[in-house]
């Protein structure tokens, strides 16, 4: 009697297991590397804040030079658009661009350093065994002790001019601050990854901080681009954080509740929706762990490619 042979379909849930449990394994060694090596971490950013301020006129102003020249660029723009609309500059306005200003800073500062880090150290790099990832987070590290200055004086100023209101809405901060350290964490990570591969990647990244600033809410609020231009806009990963500060800071809103703007024209705009909060999160909840596992299989050709 013959035999008749019905087709089997093959899947592939084994090889999802092993890739699934691949990226698990990557997170956990990099989790462990990092607790083993968080005293090197400690020496090398405490090495590049003393590289930094060692002989520098300024001292610590240098960490307050950046924000204010950002405030102080954004205020002519800001001037120049209250007087070209006949409206007055308010102070919740400058404090909004102030907010912006430090963390937009952080991000630029973090980014610069961090891309060029494992180029930097090539030497120890090809010599000496430790985690390598602790180059590019030492120099986010550093961005934090000079961010942390400035955000000690904003904290201190803004009362003083009555750009903050005084609500609830002010627990929003700590959570939208570490979701700006995550993000520039992830970005750190890949970008200082994929300098390393492609040298002219560190030019790109100076060309994209210089003229970001423009793509990005700091000089500017999102709704006076229209209701279009104000939705393309926010798609810039950094736009929910800073104007989720500015709104939580100086108007004290609530960032699960939208709001709306009507323009002069009679256009109702989205100035803040609860998704734009959503869309943040994911970016970083999705982002570390993806440039963290991206990082960890690709470290073991860093000496090849320096």
């Amino acid at each position: 009697m013959a035999t008749i042979e019905l087709p089997v379909r093959r899947t592939s849930v084994g090889h999802g297991g092993s890739a699934l449990s691949r990226a698990v394994s990557d997170l956990s060694r990099m989790g462990h590397d990092m607790l083993r090596s968080r005293e090197l971490l400690y020496q090398l950013t405490r090495r590049d804040v003393t590289i930094r301020y060692k002989q520098a006129v300024m001292g610590f102003g240098w960490a307050l030079f950046m924000p204010l020249l950002i405030v102080f660029s954004g205020l002519m723009v800001q001037l120049a658009l209250a007087n070209f609309s006949g409206r007055a500059l308010s102070p919740a306005g400058l404090g909004g661009m102030a907010i912006k200003a430090v963390p937009w800073s952080f991000f630029v500062g973090a980014i610069g350093f961090a891309t060029s880090s494992l180029v930097a150290n090539m030497n120890i790099v090809t010599k000496v065994s430790f985690p390598r990832a602790v180059l590019p987070l030492s120099a986010v590290g550093a961005q934090c002790f000079d961010s942390g200055i400035a955000f000690i004086a904003l904290a201190i100023l803004l009362p003083v001019i009555g750009a903050v209101e005084a609500t609830w809405a002010l627990l929003w901060v700590p959570l939208l601050l570490v979701l700006l350290l995550t993000f520039t964490t992830a970005c750190a990570l890949l970008l200082s990854c994929a300098n390393l591969f492609f040298r002219d990647v560190k030019y790109i990244v100076q060309v994209l901080l210089t003229f970001g600033i423009f793509f990005t809410p700091v000089f500017f609020e999102p709704a006076m681009l229209g209701p279009r231009g104000a939705t393309i806009a926010m798609l810039n990963p950094m736009s929910p954080l800073l104007e989720g500060l500015r709104l939580s800071v100086t108007l004290g809103h609530n960032l699960l509740e939208p709001l709306t703007t009507t323009m002069a024209s009679g256009a109702v705009v989205t100035v803040w929706s609860p998704l734009y909060l959503l869309y943040a999160v994911v970016i970083t909840v999705v982002g570390l762990p993806a440039t963290v596992i991206l990082f960890q299989r690709s470290q073991y050709a860093f000496a090849e490619y320096i």
